[in-house]
């Protein structure tokens, strides 16, 4: 028999995901094992412990589209707020009609699924859709606008839970370092907030499915991170009491949860990267491709120094960082972002640069300059393109730390190799990923001589690569320790419902088929 004929005959069960935004593994096995997360200690030794290898470590917040749809990001095209797309020359705000993939839970619904969506990251309301939804109530860093289906929704959670307790996001607060004692208060009460009113929506509606996403381990990671913690610290050091006591809150409400639900439900505790620290090169990027002759500056009249015109640029370049930096964060996110793209955009002559470096905070992403998908694209497509990229990758290859004298890049990606689908081309052409383990306020090569500059980011930790589940029911074997692909717990989800999953990147866990296969 099949794997897709023993799901199919299988029964329906109910199925509850939990998602912790930026949640890590290596924190949390550690603190399960001292007792200092029960609940979450108590879900490992009576499930199944999956290490997942997930789409964050060429594109970081790509993860939560990929869980959602159970496609990687070449097919479902969504891994920033500001990404590239055909027929622009700039990146773009990411818009609702972005992704070229369903989710599961709206595939789940066209066959008569009920489901309950709570604040999944990156994700958009789809219609139809017969369930209950919310998006954007208390994830980190909103990619759309708070709204729910039914539009009632949010009000009716507000008016019986107040309104949410954590104030402040991720676009919003800009470069802004929170007040990090306010910051963890806010962030208990909203875990509170997440628990209480995800058990309300669990009791008075029917459901299948449900899934719901604690947005508070994101920020926790980039600014209760230790600043002087390295990926190796003893997570038992007092440094560590502040991320501690939001995770301890976490493993509360997941207890609770988990207590109150029926007897028929798999559970599924689910994260799609972690936490290091935040030694990044992607602020130097944009230099590294002017130096090499990648990307080109406006041309100026012999003997000018300064631009022609007081342009928003050289304003800019008059004012000290800290004054700009201050204006900046006066600013509300979406003006100060369209002025950034902007000032971005006539700081480069297109009609002969190559490639151009694109918005991020964490990889050095890279996008060529291509005919027929840039408006003003001069690098014809196929040999010349591959070729290019092949020279660009090799050139980041060489980078070095010059504080440290070790290579800057860890691994330099040609994101076509890797994502490959219908919706490619709404991705970078190139991205690299840094060595992390001292700060980079430089980099050097032969090629490239020296660019320096300090990173305008004041997270002390960010997203690492490390993605895990926790996979606890009738369908899990206990104390079990097994790995996968993030894409592969959205096909899971739907066969355990006994609901189709053909046409995903990803398919159900082996666990589940050798477990059923047994039964």
């Amino acid at each position: 028999m099949s794997t897709e004929q023993v799901i199919a005959e299988s029964p329906a069960r109910r199925v509850v995901i939990i998602g912790l935004d930026m949640g890590d593994a290596r924190l949390i096995r550690d603190w399960a094992a001292k007792g200092q997360l029960p609940n979450i200690a108590s879900l490992i030794e009576q499930g199944t412990w999956l290490d997942l290898e997930t789409t964050a470590g060429i594109l970081h917040t790509s993860t939560w589209p990929s869980f959602a749809t159970g496609d990687k990001p070449g097919k479902h095209g969504v891994y920033y707020p500001y990404q590239p797309s055909p027929g622009h020359q700039e990146a773009q705000l990411i818009k609702p009609d972005q992704y070229g993939s369903p989710t599961f839970w709206s595939r789940a619904d066209r066959e008569g699924v009920m489901s309950i969506v709570y604040d999944v990251p990156e994700t958009f309301s789809e219609a139809p859709f017969g369930g209950k939804a919310i998006f954007e109530l208390g994830t980190w860093a909103w990619y759309g606008t708070r709204r729910s289906q039914p539009e009632n929704l949010l009000s009716d959670i507000e008016r019986l839970f107040g309104s949410h307790p954590l104030k402040m996001e991720a676009k919003k607060l800009g470069l802004k370092f929170p007040n990090q004692r306010t910051l963890e208060r806010r962030l208990i009460k909203s875990v509170e907030h997440k628990r209480a009113s995800f058990e309300w929506l669990l009791e008075n509606n029917e459901w299948d499915l449900a899934v719901t996403v604690f947005g508070e381990t994101h920020p926790s990671g980039h600014y209760l991170w230790p600043a002087a913690a390295s990926e190796n610290t003893d997570t038992s050091d007092t440094c560590f009491d502040a991320m501690r006591r939001v995770y301890a809150t976490i493993d509360s409400a997941v207890g609770q949860i988990r207590e109150a639900l029926p007897a028929n439900t798999s559970l599924l505790l689910v994260s799609g990267d972690g936490v290091k620290p935040n030694n990044c090169g992607w602020h130097l990027v944009p230099d590294v491709l002017t130096q090499l002759g990648y990307s080109i500056p406006p041309e100026q009249g012999p003997g000018d120094d300064k631009p022609k015109t007081l342009s928003l640029a050289g304003i800019k370049r008059l004012l000290p960082k800290k004054v700009t930096r201050l204006i900046a964060d006066s600013l509300p996110w979406w003006l100060r972002d369209k002025i950034g793209a902007s000032m971005s955009s006539a700081q480069i002559d297109w009609s002969r640069t190559r490639a151009f470096a694109l918005p991020t905070d964490l990889e050095g992403c890279i996008r060529i300059n291509l005919k027929g998908r840039e408006p003003q694209g001069i690098v014809a497509p196929g040999e010349e393109y591959e070729s290019l990229c092949r020279q660009i990758a090799s050139d980041m290859k060489m980078l070095r730390n010059p504080d440290t004298g070790k290579p800057a890049v860890r691994d330099v990606w040609i994101v076509r190799d890797h994502f490959a689908g219908p919706l490619a081309d709404h991705l970078p052409d190139i991205t690299v990923t840094w060595d992390n383990t001292a700060p980079i306020n430089a980099l050097t090569s032969k090629a490239l001589g020296t660019v320096s500059g300090e990173s305008p980011d004041p997270r002390t930790g960010t997203h690492s690569t490390e993605g895990f589940a926790i996979a606890c029911g009738e369908d899990f074997p206990a104390g079990h320790v097994a790995s996968g692909h993030l894409v592969d717990l959205a096909p899971t989800a739907l066969a355990l419902l006994g609901r189709e999953w053909s046409g995903m990147d990803g398919s159900p866990l082996s666990i589940l088929h050798s477990k059923r296969r047994s039964a």
